[in-house]
């Protein structure tokens, strides 16, 4: 069987209509993931008041349980089910046929639970279980109930003491319910000759309560009690004892019950094991029940698999899962705050609950392509895969960009981990892969709705100014220019004759670019001008036209520290972050007097070129300079040189944009069309 469907209404943060939660399941593992309060929780505990669980826990109905807390609405959890035909049998009375019969029959679980009013002063709540897509089938015997019965691990739960001996311990019950405890071996005869070796585990108890009844000092000691017991009796009142191991008198169910109430399980290892090790041993001690031929429902719930597991273990147990799930035909169901988890698990098995919706991630519900799916498997690492669980992304393409924009939130006043913002570098490729995770191709899942999670997608113009191309030695003043094919760089000349043609043709490129990443939540934030370093330092334009250039100083100065970052970091090399920084600020001063008009440029785009130069030409790392820009811009802000709203006045605008956007600064609407020019 599989559960292929659940649907739950007015069930703690999921309503009715449009507020309810409607989400398919697929075979093998579904990782449910998403931040807190997000229903993740929610959706286990409504299978398991639907369906039962194997431990028998009870399910108790509380006023927190209804939507809203409004108590006077009625739950409704149903559970549908694909039937294989060998299995049709058992349901027979319960299945749901198609009109036309083109459909495969399924078989509807709805629970429903309601107010019914006052018993003994208590508020007493009425459960159903029926069966029927409307709910209007036959009650579902016990018998059956059973069948459905999932498996559960809770998130915290206590992997030893369901392991240790005990009444009624989780160990003995799915050792009572394995059928090689219950079927292998011979029962024990008294009459016949024995070998041990062939009992069934209530045979050898049978045996060795044989044994003890017959040992010397237990012969000896009964003997002692029945002559006591003789001058307590009266005359023809029957005497006599018998000493026996407790329980072994019962039906034979119950004496293989007590005898498995006995048993504990640990690892084979000196010590105590650690509560990760309790906690993977419990999980297979779980799957050896649920792996069994034969059984029909083979549902586990496993909420938080990563507690109190190292990474590494949290991946080799992930994998492990997935495997057992496809191999033994296991439904498995997890909920996760892991992103190490998330990481691991193949993307078309992941649904994100967010505000109360499900978004699966499968094929056919995003814009993803097959390409995309390969793509993201590969690439979709633990750095990235906390994307699941943000409120906000930023997608970026290098380093440099990764380490400097969460400092210039933070400086603004919108620090991205107050915001529950994550920023996701994916080294300059397969950005609108990442985009279209979030883009939806079908939202009846979700009654319509698409992510509102804010995606901001930013990437370069990488359009040079046309001074440019000889600063950076790609081109001699005094030769022809060079042709489009063969080279790997574009400057604006390339796209007309005169700033009227340029200009349409740079918008037509940006639109292209946008076009290609943004969509409902997720918007593209492309530079203003060519690379983030470059924009930078040319900084916004102000109200006479003219680039600010009021970072470009700051700029200047990183890149002439991570130029001289190793010999800083070296002893004795005789250069510091302060001797390097006042060569800096002096190189500055000739660098801007040497800024002259050329190749159409302003003195604030030759400046900005020039600049850029450190990187393209020098040996300033990108990801260094912006480590070191980043100090530089914190330090200035902490002695007060710098204000949030004079350094939101210094940025480029794409770049305040993104931020605002993601920090839900500006209005969350869905896109529809392009943003700005990014300037």
């Amino acid at each position: 069987m599989l559960l292929s469907h659940l649907k739950i209404t007015n069930f703690r943060c999921f309503g009715e209509g449009t507020n309810s939660l409607d989400i398919s399941l697929k075979r093998g593992l579904t990782a449910i993931v998403g931040e807190n309060d997000a229903g993740k929780t929610a959706v286990v505990d409504a299978l398991r008041y639907a369906l039962g669980t194997t431990d028998q826990e009870r399910c108790r109905i509380e006023d927190s349980d209804f939507y809203g807390e409004d108590t006077s609405l009625q739950i409704t959890v149903q559970c549908q089910f694909s039937v294989a035909p060998d299995e049709r049998g058992t349901f027979v009375e319960y299945l749901t046929y198609s009109k036309d019969n083109s459909e495969d029959p399924a078989l509807y679980v709805n629970w429903t639970a309601k107010n019914a009013g006052e018993l003994h002063g208590r508020p007493y709540r009425h459960a159903e279980l029926n069966s029927g897509r409307d709910g209007d089938g036959p009650s579902l015997a016990p018998e059956v109930r059973e069948l459905l019965q999932v498996t559960y691990l809770k998130p915290l739960r206590d992997a030893e003491q369901a392991l240790a001996a005990g009444r009624g311990s989780r160990l003995s019950q799915v050792l009572a319910s394995t059928k090689a405890v219950t079927q292998s071996g011979a029962n024990y005869d008294p009459e016949k000759p024995v070998d041990p070796t062939t009992l069934s585990v209530r045979g050898i108890g049978d045996y060795a309560n044989a044994l003890l009844e017959r040992q010397e000092g237990v012969k000896q000691a009964r003997e002692g009690i029945d002559e006591h017991l003789a001058n307590f009796s009266l005359k023809g009142e029957v005497g006599g004892s018998d000493i026996r191991v407790g329980g072994m008198s019962g039906s034979e169910e119950a004496r293989l019950r007590q005898l498995l109430e006995k048993f504990d399980l640990s690892v084979t290892r000196k010590g105590r094991s650690g509560l990760g090790t309790s906690n993977t041993l419990f999980m297979a001690c779980e799957l050896l029940l649920l792996a069994q031929e034969g059984e029909i429902s083979r549902v586990l719930l496993i909420e938080e698999p990563e507690a109190h597991l190292h990474p590494q273990k949290q991946l080799r147990v992930m994998k492990a899962l997935q495997i057992l799930a496809e191999e033994k035909g296991i439904q498995i169901i997890v909920t996760t705050h892991s992103p190490n988890l998330a990481s691991a698990i193949d993307l078309n098995n992941i649904v994100v609950l967010r505000n109360s919706h499900a978004f699966p991630l499968a094929k056919n519900f995003t814009m993803l392509s097959e390409s995309d799916y390969s793509f993201l498997q590969r690439f979709l690492d633990v750095t990235k895969a906390n994307l699941f669980f943000a409120r906000g992304v930023i997608i970026v393409e290098g380093d440099a960009e990764n380490i400097l924009i969460p400092t210039l939130a933070a400086i603004l006043g919108l620090d991205f981990t107050t915001h529950g913002i994550s920023i996701v570098n994916v080294g300059g490729v397969g950005l609108s892969r990442y985009a279209r995770i979030f883009q939806r191709t079908n939202s009846a899942q979700t009654n319509g709705r698409v992510f509102d999670i804010p995606v901001a997608c930013l990437t370069d113009m990488d359009v040079m100014p046309d001074c440019a191309p000889v600063l950076l030695e790609k081109w001699k003043a005094d030769q022809a220019w060079p042709e489009k094919k063969g080279r790997r760089w574009r400057a604006k000349r390339d796209f007309g004759s005169n700033k009227q043609q340029v200009d349409a043709a740079l918008l037509a490129e940006r639109q292209s670019k946008e076009a290609k990443v943004s969509g409902q939540s997720v918007k593209a934030y492309i530079s203003g001008e060519w690379t983030l370093e470059y924009d930078l330092a040319l900084g916004p334009k102000a109200s006479n036209g003219e680039f600010t250039g009021a970072l470009a100083e700051d700029v200047f100065i990183a890149a002439c520290l991570a130029e001289n970052d190793d010999d800083i970091h070296t002893e004795n090399s005789g250069k510091t972050v302060g001797s390097v920084e006042e060569s800096a600020v002096k190189g500055f001063v000739a660098l801007k007097q040497e800024s002259t008009p050329a190749d159409g440029c302003t003195p604030q785009e030759v400046l900005a070129s020039k600049i850029y130069t450190k990187f393209a030409k020098g040996n300033a790392s990108k990801p260094i300079a912006a480590q070191y820009l980043a100090q530089r811009l914190i330090s200035r802000f902490e002695k007060k040189e710098i204000t949030a709203e004079s350094l939101r006045q210094s940025l480029p605008k794409y770049i305040l944009e993104a931020i605002d956007y993601v920090t839900g600064t500006v209005s969350l609407a869905p896109v529809q069309g392009t943003v700005g020019d990014g300037r």
